[in-house]
C-alpha cells in the first residue's frame, strides 16, 4: 500500500537513497504520477521511447515476441525498479524492441526523455542509480540466455513452478503461460507437466498447477 500522495515518493525507492537534495528536488519537479490498470500495454515493440518509468507499486512483465508468435518473458519490473529496455532505448534513441504488460494495477513516476537526459548529464548519483540497475538486469538476462540455450527444460520448469507458487502450493497459470515464461513451446511444457503429474509431483487442473511434492521439484531444480 502506497503512502498518501503528499508524502515523498522518492523514499519508496531505496536505490535513490544516495541522491543529493538538489537532485531529489529536480526529480520531484520533472516527474509526474501515473496509474495504470492490470492488463495495460505499457509499451510495445516498435513504439518510440519517450519517458523513463520508476515503478512504485505493482508489477510489469517485459517480454519478447518472435516472428512465429512465440513469446519469452525477459524479466519483471518490481516496485522500486526500472526497465532496462527503456533505459537502452532512451540512451540509444531507438524504438522499443520488446513489450511491457502491467500484470497488476501499477503506480509509477514518469520522467520524460528530456528530464532523463538532464539528470543523467548533471547528477553523478542519478547516473549511478541508472547504471547499477542496468548492470544488475543485464546479468540476469545473460543468465536467462544461458538457461534457454543450455538448460534442461525439466529443471527450469521445476524451478519456475516453485518460484511462481511462492509456498502457496498452487499456481494459477496455463501451460501456455508457463511456455511463455520459459521460452518454450506449449506442447513441450504440457508433456513435461504430464510427466511430473505421473510421478506425483504436481496436480493438473484447468488453468491451475498444484504442487504435490515440493521436495522432489526442489531436488530436480537444484543444479
Amino acid at each position: 500500500m502506497l503512502p498518501p500522495a503528499s508524502e515523498d515518493w522518492i523514499r519508496l525507492v531505496p536505490a535513490l537513497a544516495g541522491l543529493d537534495e538538489p537532485t531529489r528536488a529536480r526529480l520531484r519537479v520533472l516527474t509526474r504520477a501515473a496509474t495504470l490498470p492490470a492488463g495495460t500495454r505499457v509499451f510495445g515493440e516498435g513504439s518510440p521511447c519517450q519517458a523513463y518509468l520508476i515503478l512504485l507499486d505493482g508489477q510489469v512483465r517485459v517480454q519478447k515476441v518472435g516472428e512465429s508468435g512465440r513469446e519469452i518473458v525477459l524479466y519483471r519490473v518490481e516496485p522500486g525498479e526500472t526497465c532496462i529496455v527503456t533505459t537502452a532505448c532512451l540512451m540509444s534513441g531507438i524504438d522499443y524492441d520488446a513489450e511491457g504488460i502491467a500484470e497488476t494495477d501499477i503506480e509509477a513516476r514518469i520522467l520524460p526523455d528530456s528530464g532523463f537526459r538532464e539528470l543523467l548529464s548533471q547528477s553523478a548519483a542519478f547516473r549511478d542509480f541508472v547504471f547499477k540497475a542496468y548492470g544488475s538486469r543485464i546479468s540476469s538476462l545473460l543468465m536467462l540466455i544461458e538457461e534457454v540455450a543450455f538448460g534442461r527444460i525439466d529443471q527450469r520448469l521445476a524451478a519456475c513452478l516453485l518460484a511462481r507458487a511462492k509456498g502457496s502450493g498452487e499456481i494459477g497459470a496455463t501451460h501456455q503461460d508457463l511456455a511463455v515464461e520459459l521460452g518454450s513451446a506449449r506442447e513441450v511444457i504440457s508433456r513435461q507437466l504430464k510427466d511430473f503429474e505421473r510421478r506425483g509431483w504436481v496436480r493438473l487442473g484447468r488453468g491451475l498447477v498444484g504442487i504435490a511434492d515440493a521436495a522432489a521439484l526442489e531436488s530436480l531444480a537444484r543444479p
